[in-house]
């Protein structure tokens, strides 16, 4: 029996971890929507929508953000039972990107018409998909299907991130387009590829 190498380490307490960072992230999501206390009395559907609306759509696309990129990082772990110190260090970067996207979607929420927080929440975003094509680099090591497929978000990211310097109120659907991915994933999909 061999000893364990020192420079290796378990992906599999990072997997706790990114649980935990995860769950906590996207909980704390939902803390920026308006509570009972924003309502002076019994609210109306016009008081729901006002104070829901712009918001809701801003939680949703976060939630699913980080919801497709929590799949991709329990694909990603699953595949690499061990890790160096080096791709111990980048999941860490991408685990405290995802653990920011609340203060960020929550700005994006009070001034998302501001293009100046549209494009800081864009470059959060694009930068959250950035890392984890570079995970996906570090595991497999050549442009195999699923490094490819996890390039798809960080061009339309990146499209919307422009967009958001000109029109803010636009990116917002732009975003949404690079979650397509799992769509794309789908159509590029060889036929023995498995989800």
């Amino acid at each position: 029996m061999t000893a364990p190498d020192p420079d290796q380490f378990e992906m599999r307490r990072l997997e706790s971890l990114s649980n935990t960072i995860f769950g906590v992230a996207m909980t704390l999501l939902a803390n920026d929507l308006p509570k009972s206390e924003a309502f002076k009395s019994s609210p109306d559907w016009g008081d729901l929508y006002q104070a829901y609306s712009g918001r809701m759509s801003s939680f949703a696309l976060s939630f699913i953000i980080a919801g497709v990129f929590w799949i991709s990082h329990h694909r990603r772990l699953a595949r690499q039972p061990y890790g160096s110190r080096g791709a111990v260090i980048v999941n860490l970067l991408f685990l405290l990107s995802i653990l920011l996207l609340p203060a960020s979607n929550s700005l994006d929420n009070s001034y998302g018409m501001s293009s100046a927080v549209a494009v800081l929440f864009g470059l959060h975003l694009t930068t959250i998909a950035a890392l984890n094509a570079w995970l996906w680099w570090l595991v497999l090591g050549s442009w195999q299907h699923e490094v490819v497929v996890s390039l798809f978000p960080i061009v339309v990211l990146l499209s919307g991130t422009i967009v958001a310097g000109i029109a803010p109120q636009y990116a917002g659907h732009l975003w949404l387009l690079a979650f397509g991915t799992l769509l794309f994933r789908r159509v590029v999909a060889s036929p023995g590829a498995n989800g």
